[in-house]
Parts: structure tokens; C-alpha cells; sequence
């Protein structure tokens, strides 16, 4: 048959029959995941620095220059997929040498602030500078997250290094199944300031 004369058919099917686009339009989109939540771990400060904005690599004064210089950010969104605006993130992890701000461990660099809160802007967005995750006493690399709105926690979890030989002895990791892995272990790639992660978050508001 002439391909020609099978396109006008196929479009007087459609002018014909309007409801079988209608119905084929209308087909539900697949709900969105949350993103899985994870243990808050041991070492949440005790009490929050005096200076938690987005930068880790500036404590006050100080200039923290140890590890890889990384960036880390991402959206906040609803289950509809709408941006969470003003919604409050907030991570800690561990300096170059394993060290948490933190009574239970001792011996963080000063340098290293630590942890950070940031806000959503319109566009559910934020940002951190900090430094790539790295491993302690048993610990893959990762970087914990919690996230708030108003007096409501809605998610604390934490996110890993995809590739990192650490993540298949680490017990937290390997609990997860692959959708949840996927969702929580994020690439680093090469950028013009440090390497840069995005870690895109789904919560239930």
C-alpha cells in the first residue's frame, strides 16, 4: 500500500473515531516515588554551628582544603510533581578524615563546618558546596539529608557515590532495593569548580 494513502487513513481513523485519541491522551501517568527514607545515623549535631548556610568549606573564618571540592544539589518536588518552595534541607556529613562535628567523635576539622541548612526557592531548588563524601570506619561515602517544613520533618535519608567500591560492604546500602539505589546513589561528574552531584528529592507534604 502507498505509505501515503496509509497516513490518510490513519488520520480519518482519528477524525472518525475522536474518542480513540481522547483515550489514548488520558492514560494515567505512573505515580512519582518518595524518596527512601534512610536511619539519621548517630551524628546529627547536638547542637547547630553558628555558621550553617550552604558553604561547608568556610567555617567563620576558616578555609577548609582538604578533599575534593564538590557541589551538591537538587529540586524539592510533591508526589504531583510540584516544587516544595520554602522548605528547609538541611546536611551533615564527615570531613576528609571520617570526623563528624559531633561529642561522640571527636577530632573534626575546625575548617570544615560540617553542616548546612539551605531553603527552597520558588522553584524547589538548592545548593550546597562541600566536598565529595568520603568513607569512615566502616561507612561508605555518603552525605546524610533532612528535609522540613515548617515544624513538619518531612524526610531524613542519605545519599552515595555511585561507583564507589565501598557500597557493596556497607550494610545500610546493600539494604536497598535497585529502585531505591538508584534514587539514592548519585554520579559526581567534572565541572568548572569542583565535581557536581544532583540529587533530586520527592517527599509526601
Amino acid at each position: 500500500m502507498d505509505p501515503s494513502a496509509l497516513t490518510r487513513r490513519s488520520a480519518a481513523a482519528f477524525v472518525a473515531f475522536p474518542w480513540i485519541w481522547s483515550a489514548a491522551r488520558a492514560q494515567p501517568i505512573a505515580p512519582r516515588r518518595t524518596t527512601p527514607s534512610q536511619t539519621e545515623g548517630p551524628f546529627y549535631p547536638v547542637e547547630l554551628p553558628a555558621d550553617s548556610d550552604f558553604d561547608l568549606l568556610r567555617n567563620g573564618n576558616l578555609t577548609y582544603a582538604r578533599g575534593q571540592p564538590a557541589w551538591v544539589e537538587g529540586t524539592v518536588r510533591d508526589l504531583e510533581g510540584r516544587p516544595v518552595r520554602g522548605a528547609a534541607v538541611e546536611i551533615w556529613q564527615c570531613d576528609e578524615a571520617g570526623h563528624y562535628h559531633h561529642p561522640g567523635d571527636r577530632g573534626a576539622d575546625a575548617a570544615f563546618q560540617g553542616f548546612g541548612r539551605v531553603t527552597t526557592d520558588a522553584s524547589g531548588a538548592w545548593r550546597f558546596r562541600t566536598i565529595k563524601p568520603a568513607p569512615y570506619s566502616g561507612r561508605t561515602p555518603h552525605i546524610h539529608f533532612k528535609v522540613k517544613l515548617g515544624s513538619r520533618e518531612l524526610l531524613t535519608t542519605q545519599m552515595y557515590v555511585a561507583g564507589d567500591p565501598h557500597n557493596e560492604r556497607d550494610g545500610l546500602w546493600r539494604s536497598l532495593d535497585a529502585a531505591d539505589r538508584a534514587a539514592l546513589t548519585r554520579n559526581f561528574v567534572a565541572g568548572s569548580d569542583g565535581v557536581k552531584a544532583d540529587f533530586p528529592i520527592i517527599v509526601k507534604t
